[in-house]
Parts: structure tokens; sequence; C-alpha cells
């Protein structure tokens, strides 16, 4: 099939196409939405091979900057959890809640969600349409369950960094005169509400889950437990939170056949990929085709890193006495004539320890669901059901594993608390920290409360507006269709 991107509309219409072109292929720009050449005589896929790869390439945009790099940036280092550290502009201002249109980042991850979205996109629209007898109807609806499980996640990953997003669920396969009025929406949508683009991430991941295999070949692949475990964080986010469905669904996942590991650091020592207790794991290899260049961006001493762990994290871990998973989470060393830093000395310099092996290219894996949140996801469901006990056991359950005594809360307004601190410090740097905040309505409240250096107020100064990120300049620029989100 040949592609070419939406930016290139205009010179199309310029030229009164009054019939299918057919393009050089080139990278996506923009909202990485294709425009396949498929003719009358033609399918999008004739084989199974083809839709097979089609599917695999898919999959290969969660090893992407967005996933290798990103997505810890805008989960951590845009909470209390870790510094932008490093010297990027653009981090700097989403640490310090002062992100604007132009933003690089911004710009960047809105371009690497929708360009996986594209690509999934002609997967779910054409499997069933492929000729190829040796396709089962079976496998025909597990790749569509997969694609599905994919788009839902990067909707997801928009609609809580943007709140209103484009809703974009078909590709375009002709361009004419004739078709304009049709296409000109999918080329250049508004953004649709959040509830409609929730209804159709909980539509996707239900696709999933009813279709998907129990298992894989390795935990990189979308299972029935990832799709419920994916499902149960949607409604526990959506507003209004859906506590019956977070219980419902963190239940499927816990009756799936995973088990907590016995020992927490045996999840980062990298002899246990794709344990039992991992969900959904993205898998490298360590070659130059799958290496992942993202676990050098946290820890080294070649060059100042990112996502620097801060020392309200620290502070946290020490209150608790929480010493194994403080020291899995982070490493200190001396960094003498190497950088100097406003807010840890030169001699006791923290990395974030969990993605250990940062040689480039590296093998180290990244685990984005594990059973450990699922279990405290649950908790949160049922002490907002009114279950306190039963929510105490699920945390107890965590606790017990790094060897602290149980937790002493007893109301459902302290079990909250204890459920937040200790999401907080079984999940840090795992990407989770800022949207917990947001999604419980705490954000604001702990951000403008963290604490620097000396233990005083660090001075960070959030706003309801910046809970949501800005549509980039750039896309406003190509559609006029979209709008700006308040305050920027």
């Amino acid at each position: 099939m040949k592609k070419i991107p939406i930016i290139f509309l205009s010179l199309i219409v310029a030229g009164s196409i009054t019939s299918c072109q057919k393009f050089l292929d080139l990278k996506p720009v923009s909202k990485g939405i294709y425009v396949d050449n498929q003719g009358s005589d033609s399918v999008a896929y004739k084989t199974a091979n083809e839709v097979e790869a089609a599917l695999g390439g898919v999959y290969a945009d969660f090893r992407n900057e967005y996933f290798e790099l990103d997505y810890f940036v805008n989960g951590d280092a845009q909470s209390d959890d870790a510094y932008a550290g490093a010297d990027n502009p653009a981090n700097f201002q989403i640490d310090d809640y002062n992100i604007d249109a132009t933003n690089s980042n911004v710009s960047r991850d809105w371009r690497y969600l929708y360009a996986a979205i594209g690509k999934a996109n002609p997967v779910i629209n054409n499997v069933d349409s492929v000729p190829d007898p040796t396709l089962s109807a079976t496998r025909r609806s597990q790749i569509k369950g997969e694609a599905k499980f994919i788009r839902a996640y990067m909707y997801f990953q928009l609609v809580q960094l943007w709140g209103d997003v484009p809703l974009q669920l078909k590709e375009v396969t002709t361009i004419s005169a004739e078709t304009l009025p049709v296409i000109y929406p999918l080329l250049f949508p508004p953004r649709a509400p959040m509830a409609d683009v929730y209804a159709q991430i909980i539509s996707d991941f239900d696709y999933a889950a009813a279709n998907v295999p129990v298992s894989g070949s390795d935990k990189g692949y979308v299972t029935k437990g990832a799709a419920n475990a994916m499902l149960a964080k949607v409604y526990a986010t959506i507003e209004p939170h859906d506590w019956t469905k977070v219980q419902q669904y963190c239940d499927a996942v816990i009756s799936g056949g995973y088990s907590l590991l016995p020992d927490y650091d045996q999840l980062w020592d990298n002899e246990h990929e794709n344990s039992s207790e991992a969900i959904f794991e993205i898998n490298y290899e360590g070659t130059t085709s799958s290496g992942n260049w993202g676990a050098g961006m946290f820890m080294g001493k070649d060059w100042k890193k990112f996502n620097i762990p801060a020392n309200d994290l620290v502070a946290a871990f020490d209150r608790e006495n929480d010493v194994i998973r403080k020291n899995s989470s982070i490493i200190f060393d001396d960094v003498t004539g190497s950088w100097s830093d406003n807010n840890w000395p030169q001699e006791e310099y923290p990395f974030v320890n969990k993605y250990r092996i940062y040689i480039s290219p590296s093998p180290q894996n990244y685990i984005f669901l594990r059973l450990a949140d699922i279990i405290l996801l649950k908790a949160e469901a049922l002490n907002e059901l009114g279950d306190v006990s039963g929510a105490a056991n699920l945390v107890n359950q965590i606790r017990t594993r790094v060897q602290l005594p149980n937790t002493t809360a007893s109301n459902q307004a302290d079990m909250r608390l204890a459920i937040e601190k200790e999401r907080r410090l079984e999940l840090a740097f795992e990407g989770h920290r800022w949207f917990d905040l947001k999604r419980t309505g705490r954000a604001i409240e702990v951000i403008s409360n963290t604490t620097g250096p000396d233990g005083s107020n660090y001075g960070y100064v959030l706003t309801q507006n910046e809970l949501l990120w800005p549509i980039p300049q750039g896309e406003l620029d190509l559609n006029a269709e979209l709008t700006q989100n308040p305050g920027y």
C-alpha cells in the first residue's frame, strides 16, 4: 500500500485530483493518519502474513520514544516523585508546570500517539476482509482485539494528557474532489468530548478482553489479563469513577493466574523477566533492531540523566522505613566533577534504580502493568465501596512482601491516604504517580505541599488549567477545527 501523510492534503486538493493517486511512502506527520492507495481491485491485506506484519508494526510503537522515555517523564517528573534532570528545556517546563503550546515534548507525544492509532485503524478495519483462507475467524478476532487494545491504550494516554481529543477510527482510502466532503472531517477532525473518547476506549478494551488470547509467548503480547487490567484503570479514572466495575475487572485479573514475586527486587534484577507478576511487559533483546535506548536516559555518569529522584520521595521512603523498595528504586552515587544540582549534593546523587541495564543497545524490559498495581487498585475500590477492612488486607499483602508492618488506617479517609502512599512507594518511577494524583483529585494539594532538599516547601505552583496539557500549536496551525485548552 502506498501512503501519504495528511499534511499534503492541501496540495492534493489544489491539484484538482479526481481519482485516487499513488505517492511515495513517507514518514507519518502530524496526527499519523495515512491515506492508503486501495483501488477497486485491491484489498488492504491480501495474505495472513501481511496483516500479521501490520499488527507487528502496531506493536512496534511500544518501543518508540514516547514509551521509552516520555511516558516516564510525564508520569514521574510531572509529579512529586522526580525532578526533570538533564538539560532539556521542554522537560523543565513539564517539571515546573509551566508548559506552553510550543513545547517540543508535547508536540512529539501527540504525534507519536496518533501515529500509533493511525497504524492500528487499518488493521482493525480490514482484517475481516483478508481473502487468505488460512486466516481463521478466531485469529481474525484476536488480531482485531490486539489492535483495538493498542488503539485504546493510546487514547487513554491522550485523554489523560489533553482531555477532549480528536476521535479517529477510520483511515482514508481514496481522495477525490467528489469525496472531499466525506474525508475532510476524517482528516481534520474536531476534538471529541472526553465522555465519547472514554466510551470508545471502553468499547475497544471490552472487545479485546473478549477476543484476545489468555497468554502469549511473552508478556509483550496483549492478553485478557492486560485488557481487564486496563478496564480497571479506566473505570478508576473516568468521571464519575465506577468502583464496582473497578473491583470486577481487578478480580478478573487477580483470578487470572498472576502472582506476586516473593522478593520485590526480583522485578528489577533482570533475572525474572515476564514473571508471574507481570501483566504487560515490553520486551527488548538488546540488539540494534531491538534495543531499549531509553534505559540509558535514567542511569549512568556519562551525562546528567533524566528523572532524578525527588527529595520528597526519598523522605517518604525514609518516613515509612521502607528500605527494600527504596533500595530497589533509588541508587546513590558520587558524581563529583561530573555535574552539579541544586537539589542534591554531588557526593550522594540519586538515580532511578529500576532500569539497571543502561548500556546501548540495552535488553532492559519495561513493565507497564503488574499485579501489585491491580491489587492496590482493588483496595481503592473496596475502600470507596465501604469495605475498609478488605482494603486493609490487600494493602497489607503488598506491605508484607517488603517487610513492613500492617497499615494502621482504620477509616475510609485514612485508608485513602494509606493507599495513595502505598501506590507511590510500590510503583515509583513506573509512570503512574502523576495520573494517580489527577484521577483522585489530589494533584493540586499534593504538588503544592511538595518539600525540597531542606524539608521546606519546594515552591511548585499548580493550577486547575495545568492539569491538562495545551493542544500543540503545530496541530492548531494544521487543523482549524481544533480548539485550545483553557489557560494556554
